[in-house]
Protein backbone atom coordinates (compact mmCIF):
# COMPACT_ATOMS: atom_id res chain seq x y z
CA UNK A 1 0.00 0.00 0.00
CA UNK A 2 1.54 3.27 -0.86
CA UNK A 3 1.97 5.98 1.38
CA UNK A 4 1.16 9.71 1.41
CA UNK A 5 4.75 10.57 0.48
CA UNK A 6 5.56 7.55 -1.71
CA UNK A 7 2.44 8.96 -4.05
CA UNK A 8 3.78 12.14 -4.28
CA UNK A 9 7.10 10.95 -5.55
CA UNK A 10 5.49 8.72 -8.23
CA UNK A 11 4.21 11.87 -9.75
CA UNK A 12 5.79 12.90 -12.80
CA UNK A 13 5.22 16.75 -12.49
CA UNK A 14 4.38 16.89 -15.70
CA UNK A 15 4.66 20.39 -17.35
CA UNK A 16 1.63 20.31 -19.15
CA UNK A 17 -0.67 18.61 -16.66
CA UNK A 18 -3.83 17.18 -17.55
CA UNK A 19 -4.52 15.80 -13.98
CA UNK A 20 -5.00 19.84 -13.57
CA UNK A 21 -7.20 19.94 -16.68
CA UNK A 22 -9.24 16.96 -16.19
CA UNK A 23 -10.41 19.05 -12.84
CA UNK A 24 -13.61 21.38 -12.48
CA UNK A 25 -11.29 23.72 -10.73
CA UNK A 26 -7.82 23.67 -12.35
CA UNK A 27 -6.26 22.14 -9.23
CA UNK A 28 -2.21 22.81 -9.51
CA UNK A 29 -1.39 19.81 -8.79
CA UNK A 30 2.32 19.36 -9.51
CA UNK A 31 3.04 21.92 -8.11
CA UNK A 32 1.12 21.23 -4.89
CA UNK A 33 2.90 17.61 -5.02
CA UNK A 34 7.02 19.66 -5.10
CA UNK A 35 5.75 22.44 -2.14
CA UNK A 36 4.50 18.98 -0.13
CA UNK A 37 7.62 17.12 -0.92
CA UNK A 38 9.69 20.03 -0.40
CA UNK A 39 8.40 20.24 3.13
CA UNK A 40 6.03 23.14 2.42
CA UNK A 41 3.32 21.54 4.12
CA UNK A 42 1.44 24.86 4.57
CA UNK A 43 2.27 26.63 1.62
CA UNK A 44 1.18 23.61 -0.22
CA UNK A 45 -2.47 23.42 1.98
CA UNK A 46 -3.03 27.46 1.47
CA UNK A 47 -2.63 26.88 -2.62
CA UNK A 48 -5.08 23.94 -2.12
CA UNK A 49 -7.36 26.26 0.06
CA UNK A 50 -7.85 29.50 -1.88
CA UNK A 51 -8.15 27.38 -4.95
CA UNK A 52 -10.97 25.24 -3.76
CA UNK A 53 -12.27 26.12 0.07
CA UNK A 54 -13.64 22.48 -0.14
CA UNK A 55 -10.61 20.69 -0.78
CA UNK A 56 -10.68 18.84 2.46
CA UNK A 57 -14.25 17.78 1.45
CA UNK A 58 -13.91 17.11 -2.53
CA UNK A 59 -10.64 14.87 -2.27
CA UNK A 60 -12.79 12.44 0.05
CA UNK A 61 -15.76 12.65 -2.31
CA UNK A 62 -15.17 13.97 -5.32
CA UNK A 63 -15.15 11.17 -8.36
CA UNK A 64 -11.35 10.71 -9.19
CA UNK A 65 -11.52 8.69 -11.35
CA UNK A 66 -13.14 10.77 -14.20
CA UNK A 67 -10.99 13.97 -13.30
CA UNK A 68 -7.86 14.07 -12.07
CA UNK A 69 -7.07 10.27 -11.89
CA UNK A 70 -8.90 9.34 -14.87
CA UNK A 71 -6.62 12.49 -16.95
CA UNK A 72 -3.55 11.25 -15.44
CA UNK A 73 -0.90 10.24 -17.92
CA UNK A 74 -0.21 7.22 -15.79
CA UNK A 75 -3.15 6.03 -16.30
CA UNK A 76 -1.97 5.02 -19.65
CA UNK A 77 0.78 2.90 -18.34
CA UNK A 78 -0.82 1.33 -15.36
CA UNK A 79 -1.97 3.33 -11.90
CA UNK A 80 -2.28 6.58 -12.02
CA UNK A 81 -1.12 8.80 -9.11
CA UNK A 82 -3.78 8.62 -6.30
CA UNK A 83 -3.49 12.57 -5.84
CA UNK A 84 -6.28 12.68 -3.58
CA UNK A 85 -4.75 10.72 -1.03
CA UNK A 86 -1.72 13.89 -0.78
CA UNK A 87 -4.70 16.45 -1.12
CA UNK A 88 -6.73 14.82 1.61
CA UNK A 89 -3.61 15.05 3.98
CA UNK A 90 -2.64 18.60 3.45
CA UNK A 91 -6.34 19.59 3.33
CA UNK A 92 -7.11 18.62 6.47
CA UNK A 93 -3.75 19.78 8.05
CA UNK A 94 -4.61 23.16 6.52
CA UNK A 95 -8.20 23.05 8.33
CA UNK A 96 -6.38 22.19 11.36
CA UNK A 97 -4.30 24.71 12.24
CA UNK A 98 -6.05 27.97 9.77
CA UNK A 99 -5.25 31.65 10.41
CA UNK A 100 -6.69 34.10 7.86
CA UNK A 101 -4.64 36.74 6.62
CA UNK A 102 -5.11 40.25 7.62
CA UNK A 103 -8.71 41.15 5.91
CA UNK A 104 -9.06 44.42 5.00
CA UNK A 105 -13.13 45.99 5.09
CA UNK A 106 -14.74 46.38 1.85
CA UNK A 107 -18.08 47.82 3.92
CA UNK A 108 -20.38 45.80 0.99
CA UNK A 109 -22.89 43.35 2.35
CA UNK A 110 -23.11 39.94 0.51
CA UNK A 111 -26.66 37.64 1.94
CA UNK A 112 -25.52 34.19 0.85
CA UNK A 113 -28.98 31.61 1.25
CA UNK A 114 -27.88 27.87 1.92
CA UNK A 115 -25.05 26.53 3.36
CA UNK A 116 -24.50 23.55 1.24
CA UNK A 117 -20.71 23.42 -0.75
CA UNK A 118 -22.04 26.29 -3.02
CA UNK A 119 -22.72 28.51 -0.11
CA UNK A 120 -20.18 27.72 2.22
CA UNK A 121 -17.63 28.36 -1.10
CA UNK A 122 -18.80 31.58 -1.72
CA UNK A 123 -18.98 32.44 1.76
CA UNK A 124 -15.20 31.51 2.44
CA UNK A 125 -13.59 33.42 -0.91
CA UNK A 126 -15.87 36.74 -0.50
CA UNK A 127 -15.60 36.86 3.17
CA UNK A 128 -11.60 36.18 2.71
CA UNK A 129 -11.75 39.29 0.46
CA UNK A 130 -13.67 41.80 2.94
CA UNK A 131 -16.98 41.30 2.03
CA UNK A 132 -19.45 41.14 5.19
CA UNK A 133 -21.84 37.94 4.81
CA UNK A 134 -24.54 36.34 6.54
CA UNK A 135 -25.19 32.86 5.84
CA UNK A 136 -28.72 32.06 5.86
CA UNK A 137 -29.46 28.07 6.12
CA UNK A 138 -33.00 26.41 6.25
CA UNK A 139 -31.57 23.16 8.61
CA UNK A 140 -29.90 24.07 12.02
CA UNK A 141 -25.59 23.35 11.16
CA UNK A 142 -24.25 24.09 7.68
CA UNK A 143 -23.23 21.28 5.08
CA UNK A 144 -26.57 21.03 3.34
CA UNK A 145 -26.40 17.64 1.30
CA UNK A 146 -22.84 17.26 2.68
CA UNK A 147 -23.91 16.47 6.00
CA UNK A 148 -27.46 15.83 5.39
CA UNK A 149 -26.97 13.10 2.16
CA UNK A 150 -23.30 11.78 2.37
CA UNK A 151 -22.69 8.85 5.51
CA UNK A 152 -20.71 9.17 7.92
CA UNK A 153 -18.47 6.56 6.68
CA UNK A 154 -17.86 8.54 3.33
CA UNK A 155 -17.26 12.40 4.80
CA UNK A 156 -16.99 12.33 8.71
CA UNK A 157 -19.55 15.50 10.33
CA UNK A 158 -16.12 16.50 11.81
CA UNK A 159 -14.58 17.57 8.52
CA UNK A 160 -17.70 20.21 8.15
CA UNK A 161 -17.38 20.97 12.00
CA UNK A 162 -13.96 22.36 11.54
CA UNK A 163 -15.62 24.31 8.35
CA UNK A 164 -17.80 26.10 10.87
CA UNK A 165 -14.95 27.32 12.69
CA UNK A 166 -13.08 28.73 9.95
CA UNK A 167 -16.46 30.84 9.06
CA UNK A 168 -16.67 31.99 12.89
CA UNK A 169 -13.10 33.33 12.59
CA UNK A 170 -14.08 35.06 9.17
CA UNK A 171 -17.04 36.79 11.02
CA UNK A 172 -19.16 34.96 8.40
CA UNK A 173 -22.78 35.63 10.71
CA UNK A 174 -24.70 32.63 10.61
CA UNK A 175 -28.78 32.11 10.40
CA UNK A 176 -29.58 28.77 10.92
CA UNK A 177 -33.11 27.34 10.49
CA UNK A 178 -34.15 30.19 8.47
CA UNK A 179 -35.66 29.90 5.16
CA UNK A 180 -35.72 32.75 2.34
CA UNK A 181 -38.90 33.44 0.44
CA UNK A 182 -41.55 32.68 3.95
CA UNK A 183 -40.94 34.91 6.19
CA UNK A 184 -37.97 36.71 5.09
CA UNK A 185 -37.70 38.01 1.42
CA UNK A 186 -34.92 38.90 -0.69
CA UNK A 187 -36.82 42.48 -0.98
CA UNK A 188 -35.97 42.44 2.56
CA UNK A 189 -32.58 41.67 2.08
CA UNK A 190 -31.89 44.52 0.14
CA UNK A 191 -34.31 47.15 1.86
CA UNK A 192 -31.42 45.89 5.16
CA UNK A 193 -29.12 46.70 2.91
CA UNK A 194 -27.05 43.90 1.49
CA UNK A 195 -25.42 44.90 -1.13
CA UNK A 196 -26.21 41.15 -3.59
CA UNK A 197 -27.60 37.92 -2.74
CA UNK A 198 -26.80 34.50 -3.41
CA UNK A 199 -28.72 31.58 -3.70
CA UNK A 200 -27.48 28.44 -2.82
CA UNK A 201 -30.12 26.06 -1.64
CA UNK A 202 -29.78 23.38 -3.84
CA UNK A 203 -32.62 20.43 -4.48
CA UNK A 204 -33.85 19.07 -2.00
CA UNK A 205 -37.30 17.53 -3.06
CA UNK A 206 -36.97 14.07 -4.04
CA UNK A 207 -38.31 12.80 -7.74
CA UNK A 208 -41.16 10.20 -7.52
CA UNK A 209 -41.53 7.13 -9.52
CA UNK A 210 -45.33 7.89 -10.34
CA UNK A 211 -46.30 4.24 -9.23
CA UNK A 212 -48.96 2.19 -7.31
CA UNK A 213 -47.94 2.06 -3.78
CA UNK A 214 -45.23 5.15 -3.42
CA UNK A 215 -47.24 6.26 -0.31
CA UNK A 216 -47.33 3.01 1.39
CA UNK A 217 -45.69 3.13 5.54
CA UNK A 218 -42.66 0.79 3.75
CA UNK A 219 -41.35 3.40 1.16
CA UNK A 220 -39.31 6.32 1.93
CA UNK A 221 -36.89 8.28 -0.27
CA UNK A 222 -33.18 8.11 -0.52
CA UNK A 223 -32.33 11.51 0.54
CA UNK A 224 -34.72 11.81 3.57
CA UNK A 225 -33.65 8.45 4.52
CA UNK A 226 -29.71 9.77 4.67
CA UNK A 227 -30.94 12.82 6.86
CA UNK A 228 -31.31 10.63 10.16
CA UNK A 229 -31.04 6.82 8.97
CA UNK A 230 -31.13 5.50 12.69
CA UNK A 231 -35.24 7.01 12.48
CA UNK A 232 -36.13 4.47 9.89
CA UNK A 233 -36.91 0.69 10.76
CA UNK A 234 -36.29 -1.11 6.94
CA UNK A 235 -37.15 -4.92 7.92
CA UNK A 236 -34.58 -7.84 6.44
CA UNK A 237 -35.09 -7.19 2.64
CA UNK A 238 -34.72 -3.73 1.32
CA UNK A 239 -35.11 -2.51 -2.29
CA UNK A 240 -33.57 0.66 -3.54
CA UNK A 241 -34.97 2.17 -7.12
CA UNK A 242 -32.21 3.79 -8.79
CA UNK A 243 -28.54 3.86 -9.27
CA UNK A 244 -26.88 7.19 -9.30
CA UNK A 245 -24.35 7.96 -5.72
CA UNK A 246 -27.31 8.56 -3.62
CA UNK A 247 -28.30 4.92 -4.09
CA UNK A 248 -25.45 3.86 -3.45
CA UNK A 249 -24.96 5.72 -0.32
CA UNK A 250 -28.52 4.84 0.93
CA UNK A 251 -28.00 0.69 0.61
CA UNK A 252 -24.18 1.15 1.84
CA UNK A 253 -25.91 2.92 5.37
CA UNK A 254 -28.62 0.42 5.11
CA UNK A 255 -26.22 -2.27 5.72
CA UNK A 256 -24.73 -1.20 8.58
CA UNK A 257 -27.34 0.73 9.93
CA UNK A 258 -29.80 -1.91 9.68
CA UNK A 259 -27.57 -5.05 8.72
CA UNK A 260 -30.52 -6.06 5.97
CA UNK A 261 -30.06 -7.39 2.77
CA UNK A 262 -30.11 -4.55 0.07
CA UNK A 263 -31.05 -4.94 -3.22
CA UNK A 264 -30.68 -2.57 -6.18
CA UNK A 265 -33.20 -2.42 -8.96
CA UNK A 266 -30.90 -0.25 -12.15
CA UNK A 267 -33.23 0.40 -14.87
CA UNK A 268 -30.08 0.58 -17.17
CA UNK A 269 -27.13 -1.91 -17.55
CA UNK A 270 -24.34 -2.69 -15.57
CA UNK A 271 -21.95 -0.19 -17.96
CA UNK A 272 -24.44 2.42 -17.59
CA UNK A 273 -24.75 2.69 -14.14
CA UNK A 274 -24.50 6.71 -12.99
CA UNK A 275 -22.94 6.19 -9.37
CA UNK A 276 -18.80 6.45 -8.89
CA UNK A 277 -17.12 3.38 -10.29
CA UNK A 278 -15.47 2.97 -6.85
CA UNK A 279 -18.28 3.58 -4.96
CA UNK A 280 -19.93 0.95 -6.55
CA UNK A 281 -16.74 -1.43 -5.79
CA UNK A 282 -17.40 -0.60 -2.10
CA UNK A 283 -20.91 -1.37 -2.68
CA UNK A 284 -20.15 -4.50 -3.88
CA UNK A 285 -18.03 -5.23 -1.41
CA UNK A 286 -20.24 -4.31 1.68
CA UNK A 287 -22.80 -7.03 0.09
CA UNK A 288 -25.40 -4.30 -1.95
CA UNK A 289 -26.81 -7.12 -4.52
CA UNK A 290 -27.99 -5.46 -8.16
CA UNK A 291 -30.29 -6.14 -10.41
CA UNK A 292 -29.60 -4.76 -14.06
CA UNK A 293 -32.26 -3.60 -16.96
CA UNK A 294 -35.26 -3.82 -14.16
CA UNK A 295 -37.67 -1.09 -14.19
CA UNK A 296 -40.23 -1.64 -10.93
CA UNK A 297 -44.14 -1.02 -12.19
CA UNK A 298 -45.68 -1.26 -8.68
CA UNK A 299 -44.52 -1.47 -5.23
CA UNK A 300 -47.05 -4.07 -2.95
CA UNK A 301 -46.86 -4.44 0.84
CA UNK A 302 -43.84 -7.00 0.55
CA UNK A 303 -42.20 -6.64 -2.83
CA UNK A 304 -41.50 -4.29 -5.76
CA UNK A 305 -43.10 -5.84 -8.85
CA UNK A 306 -40.55 -4.94 -12.23
CA UNK A 307 -40.47 -5.99 -15.59
CA UNK A 308 -37.26 -6.61 -17.26
CA UNK A 309 -35.62 -3.84 -19.66
CA UNK A 310 -34.24 -4.33 -22.97
CA UNK A 311 -31.34 -2.55 -24.82
CA UNK A 312 -31.88 -1.41 -28.20
CA UNK A 313 -28.72 -0.19 -30.29
CA UNK A 314 -30.63 2.02 -33.33
CA UNK A 315 -29.44 2.05 -36.24
CA UNK A 316 -27.85 5.51 -36.40
CA UNK A 317 -25.93 4.44 -33.25
CA UNK A 318 -28.05 5.84 -30.22
CA UNK A 319 -29.22 3.47 -27.68
CA UNK A 320 -32.71 3.45 -25.97
CA UNK A 321 -34.43 0.89 -23.67
CA UNK A 322 -37.49 -0.62 -23.90
CA UNK A 323 -39.56 -1.97 -21.27
CA UNK A 324 -40.79 -5.59 -21.55
CA UNK A 325 -44.34 -5.86 -19.68
CA UNK A 326 -44.79 -9.40 -20.74
CA UNK A 327 -41.68 -10.57 -18.38
CA UNK A 328 -42.57 -9.51 -15.09
CA UNK A 329 -40.95 -10.69 -12.03
CA UNK A 330 -41.46 -10.03 -7.80
CA UNK A 331 -38.41 -8.68 -5.44
CA UNK A 332 -39.33 -9.59 -1.70
CA UNK A 333 -38.76 -6.13 -0.08
CA UNK A 334 -39.87 -5.28 3.53
CA UNK A 335 -38.95 -1.55 2.68
CA UNK A 336 -38.59 0.23 -0.56
CA UNK A 337 -35.86 3.21 -1.15
CA UNK A 338 -36.37 5.42 -3.95
CA UNK A 339 -34.00 7.01 -4.92
CA UNK A 340 -34.19 8.54 -8.73
CA UNK A 341 -32.81 12.06 -8.35
CA UNK A 342 -34.03 15.68 -6.46
CA UNK A 343 -35.22 18.98 -7.87
CA UNK A 344 -35.68 22.33 -6.37
CA UNK A 345 -38.06 22.43 -3.53
CA UNK A 346 -40.83 25.43 -3.58
CA UNK A 347 -38.58 28.01 -2.69
CA UNK A 348 -37.18 29.20 -5.93
CA UNK A 349 -40.37 30.28 -6.45
CA UNK A 350 -39.78 33.05 -3.40
CA UNK A 351 -36.77 34.38 -5.14
CA UNK A 352 -37.71 37.84 -6.35
CA UNK A 353 -38.61 37.77 -9.93
CA UNK A 354 -35.47 36.07 -10.90
CA UNK A 355 -36.63 33.55 -13.59
CA UNK A 356 -36.74 29.64 -13.67
CA UNK A 357 -36.15 26.69 -16.15
CA UNK A 358 -39.04 24.43 -16.95
CA UNK A 359 -37.78 22.40 -14.23
CA UNK A 360 -37.47 24.77 -11.68
CA UNK A 361 -33.91 25.76 -11.28
CA UNK A 362 -33.26 29.10 -11.36
CA UNK A 363 -32.03 30.17 -14.37
CA UNK A 364 -28.21 32.47 -14.74
CA UNK A 365 -25.95 32.94 -17.19
CA UNK A 366 -22.61 31.24 -17.16
CA UNK A 367 -20.96 33.63 -14.40
CA UNK A 368 -23.80 32.84 -12.13
CA UNK A 369 -26.41 35.98 -12.57
CA UNK A 370 -29.95 35.52 -12.88
CA UNK A 371 -32.30 37.72 -14.53
CA UNK A 372 -33.09 40.17 -11.67
CA UNK A 373 -30.16 42.27 -10.36
CA UNK A 374 -28.29 41.90 -7.56
CA UNK A 375 -29.33 38.48 -7.25
CA UNK A 376 -26.62 35.82 -8.56
CA UNK A 377 -26.60 31.66 -8.09
CA UNK A 378 -24.92 28.82 -7.59
CA UNK A 379 -24.71 24.97 -6.89
CA UNK A 380 -27.47 22.24 -7.74
CA UNK A 381 -30.42 25.24 -7.42
CA UNK A 382 -29.28 26.01 -11.29
CA UNK A 383 -27.25 23.35 -12.69
CA UNK A 384 -29.31 20.26 -10.80
CA UNK A 385 -27.68 17.19 -8.31
CA UNK A 386 -23.98 17.40 -9.31
CA UNK A 387 -20.82 16.85 -7.54
CA UNK A 388 -19.28 18.77 -4.94
CA UNK A 389 -16.82 19.84 -7.31
CA UNK A 390 -19.08 21.20 -9.68
CA UNK A 391 -20.72 23.87 -7.20
CA UNK A 392 -16.96 25.03 -6.21
CA UNK A 393 -16.36 25.40 -9.47
CA UNK A 394 -19.75 27.30 -10.43
CA UNK A 395 -19.29 29.62 -7.17
CA UNK A 396 -15.57 30.61 -7.62
CA UNK A 397 -17.06 32.52 -10.68
CA UNK A 398 -19.99 33.52 -9.37
CA UNK A 399 -17.87 35.00 -6.48
CA UNK A 400 -15.97 37.29 -8.86
CA UNK A 401 -18.83 38.62 -10.33
CA UNK A 402 -20.25 39.35 -6.86
CA UNK A 403 -17.65 41.43 -6.26
CA UNK A 404 -17.51 43.07 -9.35
CA UNK A 405 -21.29 43.83 -9.20
CA UNK A 406 -20.80 45.29 -5.69
CA UNK A 407 -17.94 47.27 -6.55
CA UNK A 408 -19.50 48.90 -9.35
CA UNK A 409 -23.23 49.27 -8.36
CA UNK A 410 -25.34 50.91 -5.34
CA UNK A 411 -26.92 49.79 -3.01
CA UNK A 412 -30.90 49.03 -4.16
CA UNK A 413 -33.49 50.96 -2.61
Amino acid sequence: MSTVKSEAQRCLKCKIPSCSTGCPVSTPIPKVMALFLDGQLREAGEILFNNNPLSAITSMVCPHDKNCMGHCILEKKGQPIEFYKVEQYISQFYLETFQHPVIQNKGKKVGVVGAGPAGITLSIILALNGYAITLFEAKDNIGGALRYGIPEFRLPKSTLDWYKKILDSLNVKFRPNTCIGTNISTEDMFLDGYDAIAICTGTSRPNRLGLLGETLGHVHFAIDYLKSPDSYKLGKKVAIVGAGNVAIDAARTAIRKNHCEVTILNYKGAEDIRADKSEIEMATIDGVKMIHHCQAVRIAEDFVKCVKVEKIQNNDGSVTFQEDFQSSFEIPAESVIIAIGQGPGADTVSIGNAKVTQKGLLQIDEYGRTSQKGIFAAGDIVTGPKTVIEAVALAKKAAIKIEEYCNNNQKQL
